[in-house]
């Protein structure tokens, strides 16, 4: 089995980074081979809206989309992970969300080999864990909208500094736990 994380903070291993990391070492303990890219770190372009890609089933902007699209095929399972910004995903998962697209159909079915299994972290600053929930419920619909087999999302709230994810010893034990689950 095939685990590729994906984190689309700017801070390089941040709390974000660190609790993907913490999910990917539980697939590797069952087993799993994992693969992690950091986003922010990769050459991914705005999408054009030319929707050649529904027709086609390729991008035509060349950049590094091209390497997670062969990553996305290729694995079995997909943690994605963002810091919560303005309500939203960052701007670099913002980015590679809309170039999910050369996945879909022009009649809306899936290009996708396979049902992928997706689990989303999200890191914020605010304490209150309900405070964003309709976003991540309103992501879980648009990955199942995308014919992914979303299996969960976990957020970590209060997470300003750094470091912050590491005085949060259950949510990495439970990070580790999701890793594992997702492999068995």
């Amino acid at each position: 089995m095939k685990v590729l994380g994906l984190e689309g903070s700017p801070r390089k291993n941040g709390n974000t980074e660190k609790l993907v990391k913490a999910i990917l070492g539980g697939a590797t303990e069952k087993g799993a081979d994992t693969k992690f890219y950091k986003l922010v770190n990769m050459n991914i372009s705005l999408c054009l809206g030319c929707f050649s890609c529904r027709e086609t089933g390729t991008c035509v902007t060349q950049d590094d989309m091209q390497l997670l699209h062969g990553e996305i095929q290729s694995s079995d399972a997909i943690i994605l992970g963002s810091p919560v910004y303005m309500w939203q995903v960052s701007g670099q998962t913002k980015l590679f969300m809309d170039r999910l697209v050369p996945f879909i159909k022009p009649d809306f079915t899936s290009r996708l080999k396979g049902k992928k299994r997706v689990f989303m972290v999200f890191t914020q600053g605010n304490p209150d864990e309900q405070t964003f929930k309709v976003y991540f419920e309103y992501l879980e619909n648009l990955f199942s909208f995308l014919h992914y087999d979303v299996k969960g999302t976990m957020v970590a709230t209060g997470t300003r500094d750094p470091n912050d994810i590491l005085q949060q010893t259950d949510l990495l034990e439970k990070a580790r736990e999701i890793g594992k689950n997702l492999v068995a």
